[in-house]
């Protein structure tokens, strides 16, 4: 399933000078999908910028962010060695490469996990747990940029089949944008199944994401007191935003934290 977005070369003025201070609050040199698709419903993304913009920029998002990356259990997950990735095809030099990615997804699933799980939890009128006070980080360093994000429709048929192989091991219907951004490394998408083993195993992902669900309600009710709505969501799409929001803190993103996270170990120099 294709989400309607508003891409970053694709945004109007107002639009994009909120990516950009998405982009620099954050460290995370792109915008990630939910926020694209936000963008399409007028006047949410300015509304979401104002509430969660105080716990990016007092750097209490940054601690909770790492508080949670610390929490999250994976299965035992050795560096990939060399031989491994010249076997795939892969040239030494693309492996930096691809450990800045993950780390770019990382920052980013982490951040919005925890931010709009606060989000939804507020929206509901969820009671707000009690919770250690989150540590206070000095803002990050913004991460390297990536090279563009492909669209699964202009990738080789194969190509893009084996991208849609890996979204399909999830219960959702929504391609991770991870996955189509490593199709830059064609070789990559067939060959993680193999390296990743049980990180990628529709069981262990369910578990998993049940697992870092809870760790990350834990972690937006510290930062709940932090939020500033500027007054109710949008009314004319509340409804449809707090759906999306749902889906993607209830699913797409809690899938994608620890497999991100077990991804940046398999890249550490083996």
């Amino acid at each position: 399933m294709t989400l309607a977005e508003l891409r970053e070369a694709e945004a109007p003025p107002e639009i994009g000078a909120l990516y950009a201070r998405l982009r620099e609050a954050s460290g995370v040199p792109l915008v990630n999908l939910i926020h694209r698709h936000l963008a399409t419903m007028e006047g949410v993304l300015p509304w979401l910028w104002a509430a969660i913009r105080p716990p990016l920029e007092d750097g209490s998002l940054a601690g909770v962010r790492e508080r949670l990356a610390a929490a999250i259990d994976l299965p035992p997950l050795a560096p990939l060695p060399a031989e491994a990735w010249a076997a795939a095809g892969l040239t030494a030099e693309a492996r930096p490469a691809v450990a800045n990615l993950v780390d770019v997804y990382n920052r980013g699933n982490l951040t919005n996990l925890i931010l709009l799980t606060a989000i939804r939890r507020s929206l509901e009128g969820t009671p707000a747990e009690p919770a250690p006070p989150p540590p206070r980080l000095a803002p990050p360093a913004m991460l390297p940029a990536p090279p563009p994000l492909p669209r699964l429709g202009t990738l080789p048929p194969g190509l893009a089949a084996q991208v849609e192989a890996l979204a399909a091991r999830h219960a959702g219907t929504v391609v991770p944008s991870l996955y189509l951004h490593l199709a830059h490394w064609p070789a990559l998408p067939a060959a993680l199944p193999g390296w990743a083993g049980p990180l990628l195993e529709p069981g262990r992902i369910a578990a998993a994401r049940a697992a870092t669900l809870r760790l990350a309600e834990a972690e937006a009710d510290a930062l709940r007191p932090a939020l500033a709505p500027p007054g109710p969501i949008p009314p004319a799409h509340g409804a449809a935003a707090l759906a999306v929001i749902t889906r993607f803190t209830r699913a797409v993103i809690p899938d994608m934290v620890p497999i991100g996270l077990g991804l940046r170990r398999l890249l550490a120099p083996g």
